[in-house]
Order: structure tokens, then C-alpha cells, then sequence
């Protein structure tokens, strides 16, 4: 009787995990695809100089990717809340700073890079506009985070060209 209740609490256990396992709705290989960028690390300019520093981390069960950014001098603080949206098929970023400025962001990863855009909008001039951050894992272990802002659909500026490195 003693072996057949430890069997059954055996099976019962192990039934139980599986089924929180297979329930884990962040626990599936798309939401895994942005956990390259994961890590302490500090971030340069084109230059090689020191541009802030950035920790990014999973939270709420592995359903996000947290980002906390601060710059090298302190005065600028952002954080993003990146997750793969089930219901678009698509990733999304969510940036706030300390300055009120916000993004939203969506794409997907393509290779080796996650490829995040805003929505059109219109500029001062009247003119649409939207930004496309892409973010490239490389060979050394790096990620490269390239943020160009894309006026008429042709013409590019570059707004933040920075490598990250890790500590």
C-alpha cells in the first residue's frame, strides 16, 4: 500500500508540473528570441567612448524583457518593457525616460536582429516619419543597437549608433 500511495503522489507531482509547464505561455522558443540582449552591460558611440550603461533582465515570469537604461552622466534614465505579443505575432517595446519621452515599437527578429519600428507619424513639417531600431547580435558576443529615424521613406537619419559590451 506504502509503494502504490508514493507512486501515485509521484505521478501526481510530476503530472502537475507538466501541466503548469506546458501552460507557461513565455516559456516557448519565439519569446526567447530578444534573450540575446540580456545582460549588464556598457554601451559606446561610434568613437569608443562610454555612453551610459544598460542592465536588461526577464521579469513577470519570463514575459518581459526589462531594459534600465542610464546615461554616462546620469541625467538621462529610461526603461523599456520588451514582450512577444501572441496575439499580433509580433515583438514590442514599450520606452519611458525621464526626460517624457516614449516609443512603442514593433517587429520581429529576422537572423541574427531584432528589427522594431514605430507607426508612421507626421513631423512639425507635416511630413511622415517613423523610427527602426535594430539591434544585431555579433560574432564576439556584442550587440550593436542602430536607431535611425526614416523621414518620406527615403530619407535616414541616425539618432543613437551604439555597441554594447558586457561588464
Amino acid at each position: 500500500m506504502k509503494f502504490f500511495l508514493n507512486t501515485l503522489f509521484i505521478l501526481l507531482f510530476s503530472l502537475t508540473n507538466y501541466a503548469q509547464e506546458t501552460n507557461c505561455k513565455c516559456c516557448k522558443e519565439k519569446h526567447n528570441e530578444f534573450d540575446f540582449w540580456i545582460g549588464t552591460w556598457t554601451v559606446y558611440n561610434t568613437d569608443g567612448k562610454v555612453v551610459g550603461k544598460n542592465v536588461i533582465d526577464k521579469i513577470q515570469d519570463n514575459c518581459i524583457l526589462r531594459e534600465n537604461w542610464t546615461s554616462e552622466k546620469g541625467n538621462l534614465t529610461g526603461t523599456s518593457n520588451n514582450f512577444y505579443n501572441y496575439d499580433t505575432k509580433q515583438w514590442e517595446q514599450i520606452w519611458i525616460d525621464n526626460q517624457g519621452g516614449n516609443l512603442h515599437l514593433k517587429g520581429n527578429r529576422v537572423r541574427n536582429q531584432m528589427i522594431l519600428l514605430t507607426d508612421v507619424a507626421n513631423n512639425k513639417e507635416g511630413k511622415p516619419f517613423y523610427h527602426r531600431v535594430t539591434w544585431t547580435l555579433n560574432d564576439d558576443g556584442t550587440v550593436r543597437q542602430y536607431w535611425e529615424t526614416i523621414t518620406d521613406d527615403k530619407d535616414i537619419t541616425v539618432a543613437f549608433d551604439g555597441l554594447y559590451k558586457k561588464e
